[in-house]
């Protein structure tokens, strides 16, 4: 109680207010942090219990970046209230914060353009956590997002970090729901119609089957005739598919289309070549006979044991 009383209150009563002021400011901007902290989680929880897979994926998304705004702006007010309670005036460093505001703008355009980018990004939701996109001419699956960049993961395992300035076009192949694209190659001896009714039948089978049912949507779609390459006849047809598995879907009907080629003995294409050995001036000239080509085994044999 003594040292209390011996106190001189006038010379310490002063600084001990504004550290209790300080102190005060910094409790509250904690609390409300953490307030509005735990309503985005309730929100982001709300979501996911009532809206889909797809739904939960932005609100996870939104929800980082929306404490990353909170943090910024309780913050920045927390530190101009301890300013002021330490008498440092705000006008003046406002008004300078806004002079070397402009400045960076200036110098950091690219910085500027990340958080403008990145926001309309998030807003017009063209870029989830988990969907596989390719922008920047980098395809990959999308780990996080925020208001700088957006980080994806490649087949091989690379981490890319982009930013989001670098994003004019964004490539989404999992929204909603996925195409897997088949072009199937022949050769030209086949019947394009034959061919084309052992697809169907393919995808058929693949739909009956449990393990694809629910992952393929709709019977395939033949778009016919694509091209006449060189070596083969090939066409075009696709399988509608649940959203990023149109990759296992492609490989598991090719797997079984070319185990039903070889039952119907339907050629695959390979290259043909037609070898002449001259051409006389009319223009005709027959073909090189293979014999010609390949000498006898017992020359061979001859040549070797010499």
């Amino acid at each position: 109680m003594n040292l209390i009383n011996d106190i001189d209150w006038d010379r310490w009563g002063a600084p001990a207010l504004t550290a209790l002021r300080i102190f005060l400011i910094l409790v509250l901007a904690w609390l409300a942090m953490r307030l509005l902290y735990r309503m985005v989680r309730l929100v982001r929880e709300r979501a996911e219990r009532h809206m889909g897979a797809t739904e939960a994926s932005r609100a996870a998304t939104l929800a980082r970046v929306v404490k990353y705004i909170i943090a910024v702006v309780i913050g920045a007010v927390a530190f101009m209230l301890v300013l002021g309670q330490i008498g440092i005036s705000l006008a003046p460093i406002l008004g300078a914060a806004g002079v070397v505001g402009l400045a960076i703008g200036f110098g950091a355009q690219s910085l500027v353009k990340d958080y403008f980018t990145g926001f309309f990004i998030l807003l017009e939701d063209q870029i989830r956590t988990g969907d596989v996109v390719k922008v920047a001419g980098i395809a990959g699956g999308v780990e996080d997002i925020t208001l700088r960049h957006v980080r994806l993961r490649d087949y091989e395992g690379t981490v890319h970090y982009i930013p989001n300035n670098l994003i004019t076009t964004v490539s989404n192949m999992t929204r909603h729901f996925s195409n897997a694209v088949l072009e199937v190659g022949v050769g030209y001896r086949e019947n394009v119609d034959e061919v084309m009714a052992v697809m169907h039948e393919v995808a058929r089978q693949m739909r009956e089957d449990t393990a694809w049912k629910d992952i393929i949507l709709d019977d395939l779609e033949m778009a016919g005739l694509e091209r006449l390459d060189q070596s083969a006849v090939v066409i075009r047809a696709r399988l509608r598919t649940v959203a990023s598995q149109q990759w296992g879907v492609r490989r598991e009907y090719l797997r079984r289309m070319k185990a039903a080629f070889n039952a119907k003995d339907i050629e695959l294409p390979f290259p043909h070549v037609t070898v002449y050995a001259g051409v006389d001036k009319d223009g005709a000239a027959p073909a090189l006979p293979l014999n010609v080509m390949r000498p006898p085994r017992k020359a061979v044999e001859d040549e070797a044991q010499a």
